[in-house]
C-alpha cells in the first residue's frame, strides 16, 4: 500500500506543478486527497529554503503529528501515511536552511478518503451491464465503479449508492476490469484490486408466426458466440404449464396448442460456458378454430334490395368472420356491436348459392366451414314485347326465366293508370288506347322471392286526330291552321293539297301557317299527328279551304275629263270578285268600285298627286294591294291677274300663286303683235306692247312633271300711244302754244302740263286738235312739258316724256322756244 500511495503523491505533485504560478500567495488549500494522504497547495515565501507540511488528526490531538518536509523550490507537498476516513488540521511552515521556522504560511482542515473496498462478486445478466457486489466501508457516502477494456481502451465510470452496483452501456461478450472506489466529502479511495469478467451474449430476436391453429412456429437470427437456445412457452392469461425446450437450430414449432389462444414465448441464448444471456419475449396468438355452425336464411324487410342472412357460430379467440359466396360477394358480423351475423346483398339471380365462413384473428384465418347452399330468386325474363293484333287490343309476350314457378305481368299507361295480371308464362292481353305509352314489366317468383325489375317494354300507340281544327286566312296566301294538342304526337304534319301541288310544314306546336299559297285556289288541308316510335295517322279527314283573292295589277291611266280618271287593270279572279281604286292623296282620298276590268275616278282636284292602286276582295277576303301608280292632276289656274302698262311699250302682269303649279307662261296676244313670258315667279315683265291695242290674256300653268293647264283672263288694252314732234312756240301777251303730233285716233283728248320754277299750268285742248295754248308764261324761265293722252276712262297716261324747254325774253315776241331736252318720268 505504501508504494501505491507514494506513486499517487508522486502523481498529484506532477499534475499541481501547473498551477504553481497561479497560486494564492496568503492562502494554503488541500490539492487532493485518498485514504491515506492528504496533498497540500501554498504560496511561495520570500527567503524560505525549505517548507514543512504536518497533519494532525483533530479528533486526537494528542496523537503524534505526522509532518514532512520538502526544499524552497516546491509549493506542492503531502503526506501519505495519515488514517483513512479522518478529519486532520493541515499546517505549512516556512524554514530557512537550518530549518528554523520563518511563519506559519496558513492551516487548512482536511478529510481523508474512506477505506478501500473490496469486490466480493460480480456478474452479468444483460450483455449490455455487469453487476459488482463489493463490501461497504466506513464513512462512505457513495461508491464509484470503474469498467475498462482493451477493446477501443473502454474506460467507464459509474457512481452507485452502495452494494450491489451495476455499469451500464457495455457491450455483448467483451471482456471487462472491474474495480470499485469508496466516495465521501473529502475525496475518493484508491481503487480496488481488479476483478476480470465477461458481459454475456445478447439476447435472440424472436418472431412468430402461427401457421395452423395448433402451431406456433418461432424463428430468429443467429446469436453470435452462442452455444445453444431455451426457448420457454407458456399459455396466458394462465401461469402455470411453463414448458422449456433446448435447441441450437434458429427456428423452433409448438404444436398440440389450443386454437385461439395466445402464447407468451421467452428465448435466451448461452455461450460455451452455459451462461445465458438476455432474453427476448413474445407473446403469439394461435388461429381460431372452424366457426360451427353456419346458418343461412333469407332476409326478409330489413333492406330493399335481395339478401341473406348469414348467422355465424361462435370461434374461440376470433376477432373477426369473413362470410363468402360462391358469386364472391362477402360480409362481416360487426363484432362492435356483437352481432353474430351479417348480410349478403344483392343476392344474384338464379343461381344455387354456395356460402362458407372464416374466422381470423391476429394471427390469420382459420380453417374454412363447410359449403352450406342457398337457391336465389329467379332472374327477369331476358326479353317483354307487347303487340297489337287489332287496334284498341295488345298484349304482353315474355320469354322463360329458369327456376320461376309464376310471373306477374304490370302495364302502366303514361298516365298514371296501371293494370297487372299473373300468369304461369301464357301472354297477357289488356286494353290499349292511341296517344298513349304503355310500359309493361314481368317479375318472376319462386320460393326465395320475386326477381329485381328486369326490361320494361315501351308500347306507344298511334297518335289519335286532332279535333276542332280551325283553318283562317291570316293573309293573302297564307292560312293559320289550329288544333287542341293530342296525346302521344311528338310532331304535327299539316298539309294543304291543291291540283298542282303540296304545301306541307312539320312542327311540334298545334298551330301552324301554310305560306307561299296559291290566291284564289281552294285547299285541302288536313293535319296529320306524328310520333317518333309509331309514325303519322294518316286516317284524319281534311277541311276545303279557299285563299284570298289575287291582286290586280293597273296597266293603263285614261284621262276621262278635267277631273276624272278612267283606271284599267287586270281581272285575274272569278267574276264575282269585286275591285276597289283608290286615289290617295296628301289630304284626302277617291275610290270607284267595279266587278269590270276598269273604273273611273271622278271629282279630282287640280294639282294633286295621287297613288292610284287596286284591291280585289270577295267573302274569303281581300287581295293584296295592286302596285302603285301615279297620279298627278294638271295644276290649278291662278285665281287673279292683272296688267299693268309700266310704259308705253312695256306692262307688267301679276297673278296669285295656284296649286301644283311651279312655273308659268304668260301669254298677250293681239292682231298687232304677241307678248310673252316664261317664269317660276307670280309676276312678269313684258316689253314690245304696242300702245293703242287691245290683247287677249292667257297663262299656261305648269307643274313639276311638266303636266300643263291652259288659263283664260280678261282682255288687256294697251294705252293710248304718246304724241311726238312736240314743241314750245313763246307767243305775245307771255303765253306760250304747245304743239303735237297725234299716234292715236283722230278723236283721242290730250292734256299738257308745263311747269316752271314759280308756277305749274295745264291745258286741255278741243278733241282732234294737235296744239293747245298756255297763258301767263314769263320769259327767261326753264319749263317742263309733258302731252299725255286721256284715257277713256279719264285717266292719264303717265309715262310720256317730259321735255324742258327754256324760254328767252330777247327776240319779238313770237319765236321757238330753245328745247333743253327730255327729262325721264322716273
Amino acid at each position: 500500500m505504501a508504494g501505491t500511495g507514494l506513486r499517487m503523491l508522486a502523481l498529484f505533485l506532477l499534475l499541481g506543478l501547473s498551477q504553481i504560478c497561479t497560486a494564492d500567495h496568503h492562502h494554503v488549500s488541500v490539492y487532493t486527497v485518498t485514504s491515506y494522504s492528504v496533498t497540500m497547495q501554498w504560496p511561495a515565501y520570500p527567503g524560505a529554503s525549505h517548507y514543512r507540511v504536518q497533519a494532525t488528526p483533530q479528533l486526537d490531538p494528542g496523537h503524534s503529528t505526522a509532518f514532512s518536509t520538502f526544499n524552497g523550490n516546491m509549493v506542492v507537498g503531502g503526506l501519505n501515511t495519515l488514517s483513512a476516513n479522518t478529519v486532520y488540521t493541515m499546517q505549512v511552515d516556512a524554514m530557512d536552511d537550518d530549518l528554523n521556522v520563518l511563519s506559519t504560511i496558513g492551516t487548512e482542515e482536511a478529510l481523508t478518503a474512506p477505506e478501500v473496498p473490496e469486490i466480493d462478486l460480480a456478474y452479468s445478466k444483460q450483455s449490455s451491464s455487469i453487476t459488482v457486489e463489493f463490501n461497504e466501508v466506513l464513512g462512505a457516502t457513495g461508491y464509484i465503479l470503474r469498467a475498462m477494456s482493451d477493446v477501443d481502451d473502454f474506460f467507464e465510470e459509474t457512481a452507485v449508492a452502495g452494494s450491489p452496483g451495476t455499469i451500464q452501456g457495455l457491450d455483448p461478450f467483451t471482456d471487462y476490469t472491474l474495480s470499485v472506489m469508496s466516495v465521501n466529502a473529502g475525496g475518493r479511495s484508491q481503487p480496488s484490486y481488479n476483478y476480470e469478467l465477461r458481459t454475456v451474449v445478447v439476447a435472440p430476436q424472436l418472431a412468430t408466426i402461427s401457421e395452423t391453429n395448433s402451431t406456433i412456429y418461432a424463428s430468429w437470427p443467429p446469436v453470435e458466440h452462442a452455444a445453444f437456445y431455451s426457448l420457454y412457452i407458456i399459455e396466458t392469461p394462465s401461469t402455470s404449464n411453463l414448458i422449456t425446450y433446448n435447441t441450437n437450430q434458429t427456428s423452433f414449432t409448438f404444436d398440440g396448442l389450443n386454437p385461439g389462444t395466445v402464447y407468451c414465448i421467452k428465448a435466451t441464448a448461452s455461450d460455451q460456458e452455459g451462461r445465458a444471456g438476455d432474453h427476448d419475449r413474445n407473446c403469439q396468438i394461435t388461429r381460431p378454430p372452424t366457426p360451427k355452425p353456419v346458418e343461412v336464411l333469407l332476409a326478409i324487410g330489413q333492406i330493399r334490395l335481395p339478401a341473406v342472412r348469414v348467422y355465424v357460430g361462435h370461434a374461440y379467440g376470433a376477432d373477426t368472420y369473413f362470410v363468402e359466396s360462391s358469386t364472391g360477394q362477402n360480409c362481416t358480423p360487426d363484432q362492435s356491436l356483437r352481432q353474430n351475423y351479417c348480410i349478403i346483398s344483392p343476392l344474384v339471380c338464379g343461381q344455387n348459392l354456395s356460402i362458407v365462413v372464416t374466422a381470423a384473428n391476429t394471427a390469420g384465418p382459420s380453417v374454412p366451414s363447410a359449403e352450406e347452399d342457398f337457391v336465389t330468386y329467379p332472374c327477369p325474363p331476358d326479353r317483354i314485347w307487347v303487340e297489337e293484333p287489332w287496334a284498341g287490343s295488345c298484349r304482353v309476350a315474355f320469354s322463360p326465366s329458369p327456376m320461376a314457378d309464376f310471373y306477374m305481368v304490370f302495364v302502366k299507361r303514361d298516365d298514371g293508370s296501371e293494370t297487372q295480371c299473373n300468369t304461369t308464362g301464357a301472354p297477357c292481353d289488356f286494353t290499349c288506347t292511341c296517344g298513349f305509352t304503355y310500359f309493361s314489366t314481368v317479375f318472376a317468383h319462386n320460393p326465395s322471392g320475386s326477381s329485381p325489375l328486369g326490361a320494361v317494354a315501351n308500347y306507344t300507340t298511334i297518335p289519335c286526330c286532332p279535333e276542332d281544327v280551325t283553318v283562317q286566312l291570316v293573309s293573302t296566301e297564307t292560312l293559320e291552321i289550329e288544333w287542341e294538342p293530342v296525346r302521344g304526337a311528338d310532331l304535327y304534319e299539316t298539309r294543304a293539297v291543291q291540283t298542282k301541288g303540296v304545301i306541307h310544314c312539320n312542327d311540334t306546336s298545334p298551330v301552324c301557317a301554310l305560306s307561299d299559297l296559291s290566291c284564289n285556289t281552294w285547299y285541302s288541308v288536313v293535319v296529320t299527328p306524328c310520333s317518333e316510335l309509331r309514325g303519322c295517322n294518316i286516317s284524319c279527314q281534311p277541311q276545303e279551304h279557299e285563299t284570298a283573292p289575287c291582286t290586280p295589277q293597273i296597266h293603263n291611266l285614261t284621262q276621262a275629263s278635267e277631273s276624272s280618271i278612267t283606271v284599267h287593270y287586270t281581272t285575274p279572279n272569278r267574276p264575282s270578285t269585286n275591285y276597289t281604286v283608290s286615289a290617295v292623296g296628301r289630304t284626302d282620298t277617291h275610290r270607284c268600285r267595279a266587278q269590270s276590268a276598269s273604273c273611273e275616278l271622278t271629282q279630282l282636284p287640280c294639282g294633286t298627286v295621287f297613288e292610284v292602286v287596286a284591291v280585289a276582295s270577295n267573302p274569303v277576303g281581300r287581295s293584296l294591294p295592286s302596285f302603285s301608280v301615279p297620279l298627278e292632276t294638271g295644276p290649278c289656274c291662278p285665281s287673279t291677274l292683272s296688267v299693268m302698262q309700266v310704259t308705253q311699250a312695256m306692262s307688267n302682269v301679276t297673278w296669285s300663286p295656284s296649286l301644283g303649279a311651279r312655273s308659268y307662261v304668260t301669254a298677250l296676244t293681239s292682231p298687232r303683235g304677241h307678248a310673252q313670258c316664261h317664269t317660276m315667279n307670280t309676276h312678269c315683265l313684258m316689253g314690245c306692247i304696242t300702245c293703242g291695242t287691245n290683247y287677249s290674256v292667257n297663262m299656261e300653268a305648269i307643274s313639276s312633271t311638266g303636266h300643263v293647264s291652259n288659263c283664260s283672263y280678261s282682255g288687256f288694252s294697251a294705252s293710248a300711244c304718246c304724241p311726238t314732234h312736240v314743241k314750245l312756240y313763246r307767243m305775245s301777251n307771255h303765253s306760250m302754244r304747245v304743239s303735237w303730233r297725234s299716234s292715236g285716233p283722230p278723236n283721242q283728248n290730250y292734256t299738257v302740263a308745263v311747269s316752271g320754277a314759280g308756277s305749274n299750268h295745264t291745258c286741255t285742248p278741243a278733241p282732234s286738235r294737235s296744239y293747245c295754248d298756255v297763258q301767263n308764261v314769263m320769259c327767261g324761265d326753264v319749263y317742263t312739258v309733258v302731252v299725255a293722252p286721256v284715257n277713256s276712262d279719264g285717266s292719264v297716261v303717265s309715262f310720256c316724256p317730259r321735255r324742258m324747254y327754256a324760254v328767252s325774253c330777247s327776240g319779238n315776241s313770237v319765236g321757238m322756244a330753245i328745247y333743253r331736252g327730255r327729262v325721264s318720268t322716273g
